[in-house]
């Protein structure tokens, strides 16, 4: 039977009288034999491919089969404008079964809201903030609302999953979800995401329904793709405007000071030009919306605002300033056109240098492989933890323990936070003052009281904050959109001009006490200036693919001869230096260029690990590469630093984090920073700017079995002509499945309390054992410790034993003998903690002192274990993810091993 026939039969006649279909498309079949049965399910589909409709008919069906009693679905929007956007269409299919649909976001009065809350009708449209206002007001008795609450949408789901917002999506889901009677049904909708299993599982958090993705192949469609080489803003906007005469096109522009600029300058073409980015007042981007919409030889300059499925008409271009930052943003946009019969998707890129010709390239090939970005799922998303701890104690004149456990066993973004770091969380905000205990409960402390009391505690409504902006308007009252202060604080009545909405205005007046910036017509602006700079870091594939562009010598069939003429330059610039996969070395001068093509944060870790082997050196990143200046500057050293870095032990030396988070910007990553404890605000730095797993990987050959570190960088060295000594002999033939050591004796994992008072009793009756911790990179939070005896390893879970002071006075026996390996770290990790650790032997001074200082092969624990034991290590998993639960059989064996060896040596 077809999914159409499983349909209401209301909603068939309403189907073919009112829509004229004569049948649902694949996506739609697929997707309502999915929904109907009863699963969760993410839906893709190109843009304008029949998401909305997929997911809306199922939902409308069931609820004329089974009437609700008031709300039965929500669908949720990351943007107000894309829920205005499907309010009328949405409206249209409510109505035509008889049924409903309400907006709620912050633009919608409070009298339309009573409306709702008094007879709530069966479909609201949101977003996850005005969820959060339902779920906090006294006004709303969310049991009731949310009582029989069945579905939830999320459309453009590529937009949430794996931020913050989408963090708070899932932890005011999970909170409505608790009020529901059902297993409340969860769509994510989506026309880029490249993991979608992955997406699929977050989007379920506690729902225990199956799933389900849908992606049926889509059919073959024509793109026209150009990539124009400019020389700057004033050639790209001639150009552009010529390009879009006699059409309808949007123009995408990478920030809000460029789409200013490029506006400007349109405006001296014949077509009409409107500004479109969030400091454009609402009134001026709906009106450019609707004038848009009526009109030809118009063109709309915007950021990443129009990016997502707001419909702003029958679209003819598509034109790009410069090339987005991923695969998925440019799909999402070229996505805009070819909804057309006959019509073909496209793009035109105009870059003004050879990189961002490189970047448009690399992108246009990965989407002809079908290639997108994966979305990546958070599991420590602190700000969020924190802000939901605030959300429900302020909601509920206070929140219980077992309340505040409950969100975090569901939510899967807290799911990498163990019981003991949230109890040590919730005791630091009691410390801090940010909560009080009151008869058992947690309520909002006097410190976040005075941070988020304002308005009414209007700034937890959301994880996200506005900075502080002043209104801009003329003399006439016309709003025009909003600066923030730093620039209006360079403002100057009578005298500065600047650019807003793509035309000049003269300051007549600002108004500090009310945040207001009255301006009249000027002739020529200058561009404000918004927000501070946080580095954008283009990701490990697209850069690998830019690397394969430039060792390729294949012409690209979309590049306008200005590109090739750069792409061509470029190419010969880097001849004989690159590498396929691997990049390469370019020694010239004092600078030594180490190109890696590995993508931002990869880069950015492996300069802050070469700065921190304490060379007089400035080293420099950025996506493509890392450089090293010096005066005098020794090649050779570099590569020995270089290499330095493969030994997986180098990241996890005493003191290396200390220094290098000592070192990283303090950027303000979250509204939340301020209340957050240190260990978390480095945690979240350090997680943005650095990819520690991802630059060992680089520097040793990683899981690819290429060939060893030292043997590629030295060969890379030579070619650039470098004097760097006799380069390393070829993988002998059968390297790559040689046999690493076992452990020999049973394994026993600790995790609960129980658990490890059975442990010590067996550990208290030894002479000596083995002792070894596992601990994050970039923090170096304790994640397990591994203790052998002669005959079993017990391997305990630190994250998931929330009191380990009984092994605490296990460590501080002098009785029982603990035989370390650098003991320096153990003690500097436990030490933290609050624990010593007595009557130590360190089989890494014994190495030393058995074998000097500078013996051959050195002193780590794989070289001594190879020396002593003849047994090889393999140290492939010390930079692993310690905090993933359940760790892998490999991470296991590696971490019992390692303690087991001490007692052999």
């Amino acid at each position: 039977m077809s999914v159409f026939a499983r349909l209401q039969p209301r909603l068939q006649d309403a189907i073919v009288a009112r829509l004229g279909w004569t049948s649902l498309r694949p996506v739609q079949e697929e997707a309502g034999e999915a929904l109907l049965s009863g699963k969760n399910a993410v839906v893709l589909a190109p843009t304008a491919g029949g998401k909305t409709e997929a997911s809306m008919f199922p939902v409308l069906s069931a609820c004329l089969a089974d009437p609700p009693r008031g709300l039965a679905a929500i669908y949720v929007a990351p943007i107000k404008a894309l829920l205005n956007n499907q309010a009328g269409r949405l409206g249209l299919y409510t109505e035509m079964v008889g049924l409903d649909r309400f907006v709620w976001h912050g633009d919608v009065g409070a009298s339309a809201r009573k409306r709702f809350l008094a007879d709530p009708v069966e479909l609201l449209l949101t977003t996850p903030e005005s969820l959060e206002v339902m779920l906090m007001s006294s006004k709303v008795d969310s049991a009731a609302l949310f009582g029989d609450l069945r579905v939830v949408i999320v459309d453009e789901i590529h937009a949430m999953a794996g931020t913050d917002r989408g963090a708070h999506f899932m932890s005011v889901l999970e909170r409505a979800a608790q009020c529901s009677e059902h297993d409340v049904q969860r769509v994510g909708l989506s026309a880029t995401v490249g993991n979608p299993t992955q997406i699929l599982a977050w989007l379920a958090g506690s729902s225990r329904r199956e799933g389900v993705v849908v992606n049926p192949p889509a059919p073959p469609s024509r793109r026209e793709l150009l990539v124009v080489g400019r020389e700057d803003i004033t050639a790209i906007a001639r150009d552009a405007a010529a390009r879009a005469a006699g059409g309808k096109s949007l123009f995408f522009c990478q920030s809000r000071a460029t789409a200013e600029a490029v506006a400007d300058r349109m405006r001296f073409s014949e077509i009409d030009v409107f500004v479109h980015h969030s400091s454009v007042s609402r009134e001026e981007r709906e009106a450019a919306e609707d004038r848009f919409n009526g009109g030809r030889d118009a063109c709309i300059v915007c950021t990443s605002t129009l990016e997502l499925g707001i419909d702003v008409g029958d679209l003819d271009l598509v034109l790009q300033a410069e090339a987005p930052d991923t695969v998925s943003s440019f799909l999402q946009r070229m996505g805009r056109t070819g909804r057309r019969s006959g019509q073909a998707a496209n793009t035109t890129f105009f870059c003004t240098n050879a990189d961002s010709v490189l970047l448009a390239s690399a992108l246009v090939t990965l989407a002809k492989e079908r290639w997108v970005e994966s979305v990546p799922v958070l599991d420590r998303c602190w700000p969020v933890l924190v802000h939901q701890v605030f959300a429900m104690a302020l909601a509920g004149g206070g929140v219980t323990p077992t309340e505040v456990f409950a969100l975090w066993r569901a939510v899967p973004d807290f799911a990498g936070i163990s019981e003991a770091e949230l109890r040590r969380l919730l005791a630091y905000l009691v410390a801090d003052r940010s909560l009080e205990v009151v008869d058992g409960r947690y309520v909002l402390g006097p410190k976040a009281e005075r941070k988020f009391g304002r308005k009414n505690f209007m700034e937890l409504y959301s994880v996200f904050s506005s900075p502080q902006t002043y209104t801009v308007g003329t003399l006439q009252g016309q709003t025009l959109g909003s600066l923030q202060q730093d620039f209006v604080d360079r403002l100057v009545d009578g005298t500065s001009t600047f650019l807003l909405g793509g035309r000049a205005w003269a300051v007549f007046r600002v108004t500090h006490a009310d945040r207001q910036v009255v301006v009249i017509p000027a002739g020529r602006g200058r561009k404000p200036t918004w927000g501070g700079y946080i580095p954008q870091f283009l990701g490990f594939d697209v850069c690998q693919r830019i690397l394969s562009l430039l060792c390729s010598g294949d012409a690209l069939p979309f590049l306008h001869p200005s590109a090739a003429e750069w792409l061509d330059e470029r190419r010969a610039e880097l001849a004989g230096v690159l590498v396929p996969e691997r990049g390469g070395f370019e020694v010239e001068g004092d600078e030594v260029r180490w190109w890696t093509f590995a993508g931002g944060r990869i880069n950015s870790t492996l300069k802050y690990g070469l700065a921190s082997l304490g060379r007089e050196w400035a080293v420099v990143s950025d996506n493509f590469a890392v450089k090293v200046r010096g005066t005098d500057l020794d090649s050779r050293e570099v590569l020995d630093a270089v290499e330095a870095l493969a030994d997986p032990e180098y990241w996890q030396s005493p003191g290396l984090w200390t220094e290098i988070v000592g070192s990283l910007p303090a950027y303000r990553l979250s509204k939340f920073d301020d209340v957050l404890p240190p260990w978390a605000r480095q945690e979240m730095v350090a997680s943005f700017l650095l990819d520690v797993p991802g630059a060992w990987r680089v520097v040793s050959g990683g899981e690819t079995g290429s060939e060893a570190a030292g043997d590629a960088l030295r060969a890379a060295l030579l070619d650039a002509g470098a004097s760097v000594g006799p380069a390393g002999g070829d993988r002998e033939e059968g390297e790559e499945s040689r046999a690493y050591a076992a452990p020999r004796n049973p394994v026993r994992w600790i995790d609960t309390t129980e658990g490890l008072s059975r442990a010590l009793e067996v550990l208290n009756r030894q002479t000596e054992v083995g002792l070894d911790v596992e601990t994050t990179l970039t923090d170096q939070a304790l994640c397990l410790v591994q203790l052998a005896t002669r005959e079993e390893t017990f391997v305990i879970d630190a994250l998931a034993i929330p009191e380990l002071g009984p092994l605490g006075a296990f460590l501080e026996s002098e009785r029982v003998v603990k035989r370390i390996h650098n003991a320096a770290f153990e003690r500097g990790v436990l030490g933290g903690l609050g624990y010593r650790i007595e009557n130590v032997v360190d089989t890494l001074e014994e190495s030393r002192s058995r074998h000097g200082l500078d013996a051959f092969g050195g002193h780590s624990l794989a070289a001594v274990c190879e020396r002593e034991l003849g047994e090889e290590l393999d140290k492939r998993e010390q930079c692993s993810n310690w905090r993933r639960r359940p760790l892998t059989a490999e991470q296991l064996a590696y971490a019992a091993l390692d303690a087991e060896v001490l007692l052999r040596l």
